[in-house]
């Protein structure tokens, strides 16, 4: 009895640990290198879908060596692969890897996530399915079901996610993350030896009783839908409420960590929530939250993001539980857990290689909600045609009220479809009739005009959905990322030489453009507002990192900033930070810094290593500007810091638009200005309106090695 106590321990630790260290992989990598890539959600979301791949890779790997070879060769591989690959670590960006200056950055990113982390993320990827077999070769009593494990598995998965950016993160450098993950890796590979010693003499895998027998193609079909339709809403999900709600970084881990529970609950040896209620709730959920699809609400932040990750919770739930109800027995599990990946694995493809592609909207969201409800609900009966009859109904009335009913904005499309969807709810007996009728009133509500704003352009890249609108009063047109405005021009002949938004000439940067005469480099282009600062013989050179705000913005049919200024105008592809490095020391006589605005902050262009770049590039007598406005970020502190750390004299503006002046284009705005001496501020030092900042001397200076988001979150929920 002792020694079967031990031997679970023994294997229960191994695969918490191994599935601990595999989620601190990703995390540690993802804050060595991707923000490089601005920080945008698909930089997460492409990176996931190559870890899904690789776990693929592992998981074939394990399938194949406890399928085909006795289990002393077995733990002779795996244990070979382990030392091997302490070999490669720690693990690091290597020499000569920068991203591309245009175009899709996503070839790049996988390949040097296959170059950097490849080899440790496979061989512990492999370790989980690979050490279930042996115990289920081995004597312990509970060896014939040993799927509890994978419960112990996401659990320390789950424990990785939340303790690094909670713990690890903000108290440690990456340095040091580097080299303790690989320490860790080297207790994993001893562990896991120790765990191949248990079953060393055995000549074979144990005979278990078979659940169903040899899966047949449909069931394994079955398996890999249900999988990769929560793969591709937790990324989905993601995705929609990082953009569209609120960009704040903890609600990108959130859905990951629901994912993840999810398993751990319906592993569990006994589950805590019985499967057949978890389905009853499954159309209470996906109701509500294809209603808040279709209006587009976006406040209050908590209830409705709450609202979208328990319906991704509970899709997930039932979909996973249907996956634990139908696992055959320990002979197959390999192969289980091998199908099972492919379909994470397809789920994740779908959303960071396929959607971005084919969709202009996060339309996959919407999709994966209709097909967790034609999974996950009954199916017990044949299809009817009433069926298809219904849902057309449902649609056709919803496309009357919009028509009937006048108006535009959340209400009005909450007014005319909340009817249909409601009738939805009705039709949930039968899956695919009520996925069906989801579906049509979800495409027809995406005919209602969007905050009662018309559309010009939209376009997807990479870095998110970028949408061109004429306002309702159709004297502006405006810029939207998600739903954020970035950036707006009145329509005026007269008036559209006005810079508007964070812009605007009686707000901060209208002071710092009083004096600023010579070349500019500015960080971000938006619609380019800040070239009608610009003077004749002027230089403006903008560093923008999406391809699709820099075509957007010098279209005249929709923004002419670009396309009025009279200084001479370049627009510079890529990463910041690498692009700028390249220009010439000392050449600009202002450099305006405009990235932090939006809420998923590039951290690399806020660290000492960035500060010096900016620094040589800036002429003597020359100045620093940092738009650090932000919904959810207070970046007054790490501004502050940074400059008290170089040395540099450092004041800040924040101004208040009045009710006026926003109806005239005008926004609420913060603004820093640095520079060697108080003398190069001019009129700026000697301000009413401009304070000095002296940073925050508690809390450490960020470096490319050490930075923390969590320490300047100002969440606002309601």
């Amino acid at each position: 009895m002792s020694s079967h106590r031990t031997t679970l321990a023994l294997y229960t630790l191994t695969i918490f640990v191994g599935a601990a260290l595999l989620f601190l992989l990703q995390l540690v990598f993802a804050r060595l290198a991707l923000p490089l890539l601005g920080g945008a959600p698909a930089v997460w979301n492409t990176a996931m879908v190559f870890y899904q791949g690789l776990l693929l890779a592992g998981y074939g790997y394990a399938h194949l060596l406890s399928s085909r070879f006795p289990l002393k060769i077995q733990v002779a591989v795996h244990a070979g692969l382990l030392v091997a690959t302490i070999g490669a670590l720690p693990f690091a960006i290597p020499a000569g890897w920068e991203p591309p200056g245009g175009g899709s950055p996503v070839p790049w990113l996988l390949g040097l996530l296959a170059v950097a982390v490849g080899l440790p993320f496979f061989a512990v990827s492999a370790t989980s399915p690979l050490l279930q077999k042996w115990f289920a070769a081995s004597a312990h009593p509970a060896a014939g079901d040993p799927y509890f494990l994978y419960a112990a598995s996401n659990a320390g998965s789950l424990l990785g996610l939340l303790a690094y950016p909670l713990w690890i993160e903000p108290n440690s450098t990456l340095g040091w993350q580097c080299l303790a993950w690989a320490a860790g890796f080297g207790g994993l590979a001893l562990l896991s030896i120790a765990c191949g010693a248990t079953v060393w003499r055995r000549a074979a895998v144990r005979s278990t009783a078979a659940s169903g027998g040899v899966p047949d193609p449909r069931r394994r079909l079955r398996w890999v839908l249900l999988s990769a339709v929560p793969s591709s809403l937790m990324l989905s999900v993601t995705t929609y409420v990082s953009s569209d709600i609120a960009a704040v970084p903890l609600l990108w881990a959130l859905p990951l960590a629901l994912y993840l529970l999810t398993f751990i609950l319906v592993f569990a040896r006994r589950p805590l929530l019985p499967h057949a209620t978890v389905k009853r709730a499954l159309p209470l959920l996906l109701v509500p939250v294809a209603m808040l699809l279709a209006t587009g609400a976006t406040t209050p932040v908590a209830l409705l993001a709450g609202l979208h990750l328990a319906g991704f919770f509970v899709a997930a739930l039932v979909c996973h539980g249907e996956l634990a109800r139908d696992r055959p027995g320990a002979e197959h599990l390999t192969g289980f857990y091998l199908w099972m990946s492919l379909g994470g694995v397809l789920g994740g493809a779908f959303n960071a290689l396929l959607a971005p592609v084919v969709f202009n909207t996060v339309a996959e969201y919407p999709l994966m909600l209709v097909a967790a409800g034609w999974l996950g609900l009954p199916r017990d009966r044949g299809f009817r045609r009433s069926d298809l009859a219904l849902p057309a109904a449902l649609a056709l009335l919803a496309a009357g009220l919009l028509a009937l009913v006048p108006g535009a904005g959340p209400a009005r499309t909450f007014a005319v479809i909340g009817l249909p969807v409601l009738g939805c709810f009705l039709m949930s007996g039968y899956g695919p009739r009520f996925a069906l009728a989801l579906g049509a009133v979800l495409l027809v509500s995406r005919l209602a005009p969007e905050q009662g704003q018309r559309t010009l352009a939209r376009e997807r890249s990479f870095f998110g959905i970028h949408r061109v609108a004429a306002d309702e009063s159709g004297k502006f047109h405006l810029l939207f990322h998600g739903r954020t405005v970035h950036g707006m021009q009145a329509l005026d002949p007269v008036a559209r030489r006005v810079p508007l938004g964070y812009y605007h000439p009686t707000g901060p940067l209208g002071d710092v453009f009083a004096t600023a005469l010579g070349p500019v480099a500015a960080v971000g282009l938006g619609t380019g507002a800040v070239a009608s600062y610009g003077k004749p013989g002027q230089r403006f050179t903008f560093y923008e990192i999406d391809p699709v705000v820099h075509r957007l913005a010098a279209d005249p049919r929709h923004f002419r900033y670009l396309a009025d200024s009279p200084a001479t105008i370049a627009v510079v592809p890529g990463d910041a930070r690498l692009t700028l490095g390249r220009a010439p020391d000392a050449r600009y006589q202002l450099i305006l810094l405009d990235a932090y605005s939006s809420d998923s902050i590039p951290v690399h262009l806020l660290t000492r290593e960035a500060l010096r770049v900016y620094l040589s590039k800036l002429a003597p007598g020359g100045r620093l500007a940092f738009h650090i406005s932000n919904l959810h970020l207070d970046l007054r502190p790490v501004v502050g810091n940074l400059a008290r750390d170089a040395g540099l004299v450092c004041y800040y503006r924040e101004d208040d638009a009045s009710e006026s002046q926003a109806a005239e284009g005008k926004a609420s705005s913060r603004w820093v200005v640095m520079a060697r001496r108080a003398e190069d501020l001019g009129p700026l030092a000697r301000s009413r309106h401009w304070q000095p900042l002296a940073g925050d001397p508690a809390r450490k200076v960020w470096t490319d090695d050490h930075s923390s988001l969590w320490e300047i979150l100002e969440f606002d929920l309601w």
